[in-house]
């Protein structure tokens, strides 16, 4: 008699899981369409604002998306999944439109950096179960890291970095008629050992009042001084290789001067 008790509160409690779940997900999937629906005909210029920050939609749809990601770990709803994953799609869209707004490239990345971080920052609140959500913007974030440091250098050291990737990789003996000299290379090492400390600062406070989170403004920074020292030690192996080079040993700043910065820098953290 037990048993049968037992097995039949189970019975039928599955059965009134299930009723419920069919009565009141035509519901909630025409709630979640509605969701979608707002984001998909948004009015861009409306919901744009001067602001590199996250944006208010941004961390409206991270809390929604962590609420649903959180309770929907021990039940497993494969249609919850697939209906966050439109919902996803929805506000990456909207993101990069309100990004492509600002006017310079860099403001744009910086204020997906600082959604992508935010919304990253939200997800794992609710748990560890961020799951493919998580990693997707985790992927974002990364991609988008790597092209603010590029864009970054490239303000300060736009002329060593076009001579890196253009000519510093050139073997010497296959095309002796353009081989690099020493009048080529010299304007470039003077140029950074007058104001490399002075680039690396005002690096630093740009970053510092770009980036709502500190210690991913503190990464990013580093990421950027690692860059430029794998930047300046291409320069540095490519004047090993030109005849005379070394007169320009006096000039050069060496690698532990700029590890010295890195590490000041790290000390923030």
């Amino acid at each position: 008699m037990p048993r049968f008790i037992s097995g039949q509160a189970v019975f039928t409690g599955f059965n009134l899981c299930f009723l419920v779940n069919i009565s009141l997900w035509p519901r909630f999937k025409m709630v979640f369409d509605s969701h979608i629906s707002s984001l998909r005909d948004a009015n861009i210029k409306t919901l744009w604002e001067d602001d590199v920050h996250p944006h208010y939609v941004m961390r409206r749809y991270a809390e929604f998306t962590a609420s649903f990601i959180h309770l929907n770990v021990e039940y497993g709803d494969g249609q919850l999944d697939i209906n966050l994953e439109r919902l996803r799609m929805a506000v990456d869209v909207l993101i990069l439109k309100l990004a492509k707004l600002f006017p310079r490239p860099k403001q744009q990345i910086v204020f997906l950096i600082n959604n992508y971080d935010m919304t990253i920052a939200v997800l794992k609140e609710a748990g560890p179960e961020g799951g493919k959500i998580q990693m997707h913007f985790e992927e974002l974030l990364k991609s988008n890291t790597s092209l603010f440091v590029e864009e970054l250098l490239v303000e300060h050291f736009s002329d060593l970095i076009k001579f890196v990737k253009s000519r510093a990789s050139e073997d010497p003996s296959s095309n002796p008629e353009r081989s690099i000299t020493v009048a080529e290379v010299d304007p470039l090492v003077k140029d950074f050992g007058s104001r490399w400390k002075t680039a690396i600062e005002l690096m630093h406070k740009d970053i510092i009042t770009s980036f709502s989170n500190f210690l991913c403004g503190m990464e990013i920074l580093r990421a950027a001084l690692t860059q430029l020292l794998l930047y300046y030690t291409r320069l540095t192996d490519c004047i090993k290789k030109i005849p005379g080079g070394s007169g320009l040993n006096k000039d050069l700043v060496s690698i532990q001067s700029i590890m010295f910065e890195i590490r000041k820098y790290s000390k923030t953290f």
